[in-house]
């Protein structure tokens, strides 16, 4: 008995030796794996980059260069898909190298034991067979293993993501929902830094307050807190300290849904998915009716150009709204904010990255969308801002003046240092140079 099991034990030792090289080798494999990942991933995002800027890369010719800085991912790639192969082809050989090593083994050291007289031959090869079996099950399961492994390499980064936990719940059904919307806006002594920047403080205790039905504009250097205040009342973060209020209402007792519905959003860069236009606009409300949609293009100002499409609504846009010019893109972008009716409107830069004519457009429907709504205006653009019922000037996280135009001008304060320096530029300055800018909606 003791014989047969040292017998046994020749064999199992050598399936143990597998056993831990089979361990030790697919924890590489994982590792090359998911280097060998991110490396592709890196390049799949030069690719992207540069094909979505692509006009610039060929104005600085700069093309080497990108194709350069591609293949510097793909070789990265490549190397840690050698290592990945050799892990892979180490640890399969070795296995089976192994096995096999075990089955002479065994083999031979059953021999010895019948010819010892201590075994049977029928005994010995019934015990051989049962190693065998069981040591050949256990090798076609390595090609198994490994693609576990390929698997948790791929699915590491995606769980990273699922397992983060976002501070503030889109999907949250709870909060309050108001029968009715006045659009009274409160920031009462709001502190905020960004959680990738704690050690930059972007608002200091700002008091701001916006009466239902007013323009107001936002003023200041970059980096003051202008469009972190466009994100606070969108309850993209919440403030450090302090409260933003809806009608005096904390917004973070109100549904969230219900709150973004309520408010329309047009920025300097208009994002648009490559469908219809007419599919772009009713991104702003689920369940907008065509006559809701014309309506709202009516409004700012894109129905007739729209029209003249071939396919009029059922145009394509392309990625990123490729076909259209930056005015055309605008416009559509303040109809997806108009088709949601919203009681508050932010403008972040609406004009900014606009020519003189194309401006004018724009200007004329973001001047008919912001009657009876509360509007939120930040912009660089004197034209954009004059008109406004009040103008906020903000410095180093704070309120540093507020008033109209003419008031603070002749204030001689911060806001007339900001026009006369052009930081905010006089449209007047620009219609010597108007000759040599694009038509947008040409």
């Amino acid at each position: 008995m003791q014989k047969r099991k040292g017998f046994v034990g020749k064999v199992h030792d050598g399936k143990i030796d597998e056993e831990k090289l089979s361990i030790m080798c697919p924890q590489v494999f994982t590792s090359m794996t998911t280097l060998e990942r991110k490396a592709y991933a890196q390049a799949g995002n030069v690719a992207e980059e540069v094909f979505s800027s692509i006009r610039t890369v060929q104005a600085f010719n700069g093309q080497e260069k990108e194709a350069l800085r591609y293949e510097k991912s793909l070789t990265d790639a490549k190397k840690y898909g050698i290592k990945k192969s050799m892990a892979s082809g180490l640890g399969q050989g070795a296995s089976w190298g192994i096995i096999l090593s075990t089955w002479g083994l065994g083999f031979w050291y059953g021999g010895k034991l019948v010819r010892d007289d201590d075994y049977e031959v029928h005994e010995m090869m019934a015990v051989f067979i049962t190693a065998l079996v069981g040591c050949q099950c256990f090798g076609l399961a390595l090609p198994a293993i490994m693609t576990v492994n390929t698997g948790r390499a791929a699915a590491f980064g995606v769980f990273q993501i699922l397992d983060r936990k976002s501070k503030i719940d889109s999907f949250s059904e709870d909060g309050l929902q108001p029968q009715t919307l006045t659009g009274n806006i409160a920031l009462k002594g709001v502190h905020f830094t960004y959680p990738s920047r704690q050690d930059v403080k972007i608002l200091n205790g700002l008091d701001l307050t916006v009466p239902a039905g007013q323009t107001v504009a936002l003023v200041g250097q970059s980096g003051c807190g202008k469009s972190t205040v466009v994100q606070l009342l969108q309850r993209f973060y919440d403030p450090d300290a302090g409260k933003v209020c809806l009608d005096g209402v904390d917004i973070r007792d109100i549904n969230i849904r219900w709150l973004r519905q309520h408010i329309g959003i047009v920025g300097q860069e208009p994002v648009l998915f490559a469908t219809t236009i007419a599919e772009n606009i009713k991104y702003g409300r689920e369940g907008a009716t065509m006559e809701e949609v014309i309506r709202a293009c009516k409004n700012a100002n894109a129905y007739d150009f729209i029209m003249k499409m071939p396919d009029g609504f059922d145009t394509h846009v392309g990625e990123r709204g490729a076909q259209l010019s930056g005015g055309q893109k605008q416009r559509i972008a303040i109809a997806r904010a108009l088709v949601k009716n919203p009681r508050i409107l932010l403008l972040d830069e609406a004009t900014s990255a606009l020519d003189t004519e194309s401006e004018a457009v724009v200007q004329d429907a973001l001047d008919k969308a912001s009657k009876g709504r509360t509007t939120l205006v930040i912009a660089h653009r004197l034209s954009t801002i004059i008109g406004a019922d009040a103008i906020f000037v903000f410095n180093k996280g704070l309120v540093a003046e507020r008033g109209t135009h003419a008031q603070l001008m002749a204030q001689r304060g911060i806001y007339y240092e900001l026009v006369s320096s052009q930081f905010i530029i006089n449209d007047d300055d620009d219609n010597d140079d108007d000759d040599d800018d694009d038509d947008d909606d040409g």
